[in-house]
């Protein structure tokens, strides 16, 4: 029995084949930037020396339930794009003017922003936290962590807060790691979880810092 030969494709359908291939390829991309990984570009140097300005994260887009210590991307409160950072509660966080109350803010305004930010889980719902010299006194224990980058005393008084605030159920206490050079929770309060992108699990840029967290 004579062998059959395979009929070679017109160009036609080499065309055609190629938008198809590439068109899924595109979708498979979009779909799992929208639902699973996520990239994004470090904007500031509130998260040195963990994260330099520029540098690329992934971020896991299920994973919206953080644990102490992660670095979560998220839209903060309104609070956290209007002027210095404004506080639910005028007493708390720092004023308008700059001048620091005793206690950090532990209400947010509650209307998400289309801002993004990125900064490290140091509070989770019902912890009781005090800040002192840009270190959080998580429950009685200060934290530890070679990432942090505490204040010095001539970033300002807004370091300090030793009223101890309690966070609320179902939202988390954000800081950066550059703790002098931070605008968060401190100023706007606590992050509702509902306005969490996800979990960042890894660096792919610049290629001598590529890793996971």
């Amino acid at each position: 029995m004579a062998a059959t030969t395979k009929k070679a494709k017109g160009p036609v359908a080499n065309i055609i084949e190629l938008i198809l291939t590439v068109a899924v390829a595109v979708g498979l991309a979009l779909l799992i930037q929208a639902f699973l990984v996520k990239p994004y570009r470090i904007p500031s140097g509130s998260m040195e020396p963990t994260l330099a300005i520029g540098q690329r994260i992934l971020v896991n887009r299920l994973d919206t339930h953080p644990g102490l210590g992660d670095v979560v991307v998220f839209h903060p409160p309104i609070g956290a794009v209007t002027g210095n950072g404004v506080c639910g509660d005028p007493a708390q966080g720092v004023s308008q003017n700059g001048t620091p109350h005793p206690q950090a803010c532990d209400r947010n305004l509650p209307t998400e922003s289309n801002q993004t930010f990125v900064k490290r889980v140091v509070g989770l719902p019902h912890d009781h936290l005090q800040i002192i010299n840009g270190y959080v006194w998580r429950n009685g224990k200060k934290e530890t962590g070679a990432y942090i980058q505490h204040c010095l005393a001539s970033t300002g008084a807004d370091c300090t807060f030793r009223r101890t605030i309690v966070v609320p159920a179902g939202e988390y206490y954000m800081m950066g790691d550059n703790r002098g050079d931070s605008l968060d929770s401190r100023y706007w309060g606590p992050e509702p979880q509902k306005w969490i992108i996800g979990v960042a699990f890894a660096t792919y840029w610049p290629i001598n810092r590529i890793g996971f967290f």
